[in-house]
């Protein structure tokens, strides 16, 4: 399934719905399903049997270009991302002039974000005024299902719910300084992520599995102003999405609704395709973040 949150033509407020056939969206507004996307993943697995039977017999279809698609989740009880992919990492190291440090192998780690602000597709993305180097980041991230505390890697498909895109905006001069001082990165990243433009559940996913536990074979493609700037594979992560939510979950309990985000796919940010220099967004540039059997999340930066 392909779960979304539109708003119909005419209409004001958004709906819970699905894409079926590339290019049509049914509405789950039916009946006693939740009607909107958190309340649907938190009611568990039975409701999402119900909601999959609805979108493939629901008489409420409109063309996907006739409805305006946002956010698939708003406002999710928690956003941690990660920093998976060794080419990035070895990257952003070089950067700074230094080597990966050994404890980057030894666990997956990440930090917590925003969660209140979060931007769907096709919405404009604001530059900070506190910052002259605006980046993108394109990121796979997975939204837990089911909840589970200290999860096994090999277990950890059977609490996502689905994957989307997720770009992790970073106003890089400002990030720089905050890494100096050892804490991590705070208000270079926590004005804006983007998530969309739906959320594709696992079994969409078959053909493409690679026998890591959340690791597909998808092209990542960033596009700004229509030229393609970055690409990487899914499939090149260091880390397994398993190996993420079972470090997130180690200690812990991770709840449905929860975002885990991949970091930044190799090649896939102007930090690293520019060593840092720049140039950066501009207003009016419009971001396109594609992955191979989920979308494109497109925002403009003003």
């Amino acid at each position: 399934m392909r779960y979304l949150t539109f708003i119909a033509p005419n209409e004001q407020r958004p709906r819970l719905g699905a894409l079926i056939a590339e290019d049509r969206v049914v509405s789950l507004a039916r009946g006693d399903l939740p009607t909107d996307m958190l309340s649907l993943i938190q009611a568990g697995p039975d409701t999402w049997e119900e909601a999959e039977i609805l979108a493939r017999s629901t008489q409420s279809v409109w063309p996907l270009d006739q409805v305006s698609v946002k956010t698939p989740l708003q406002n999710p009880p928690t956003l941690r991302d990660f920093y998976a992919f060794e080419t990035h990492v070895k990257t952003a190291n070089k950067n700074r002039g230094r080597e990966v440090p050994e404890e980057w192998y030894e666990f997956p780690v990440f930090y917590f974000t925003n969660p209140h602000t979060i931007h769907g597709p096709n919405e404009d993305v604001r530059i900070p005024a506190y910052t002259k180097a605006m980046d993108y980041e394109l990121e796979v991230a997975a939204i837990i299902g089911r909840p589970g505390r200290d999860i096994a890697p090999d277990k950890a498909l059977d609490h996502i719910f689905g994957f989307t895109v997720l770009n992790d905006w970073s106003a890089r001069d400002v990030q720089r300084k905050e890494m100096k001082v050892g804490l991590g990165p705070a208000k270079g990243k926590d004005f804006a992520s983007s998530l969309g433009p739906w959320i594709v559940t696992p079994n969409e996913f078959g053909r493409r599995e690679t026998g890591r536990p959340g690791v597909y074979d998808s092209a990542m493609v960033a596009r700004v102003n229509g030229q393609e700037r970055s690409r990487g594979n899914w499939m090149d992560i260091h880390y397994s999405f398993g190996e993420l939510i079972a470090r997130a979950s180690e200690g812990v309990q991770l709840f449905p609704g929860d975002v885990i985000g991949s970091g930044t796919v190799g090649t896939g940010c102007l930090l690293e395709i520019t060593k840092g220099e720049g140039p950066w967004l501009k207003k009016g540039d419009v971001v396109e973040l594609e992955i191979e059997n989920i979308g494109i999340l497109k925002n403009r930066v003003n």
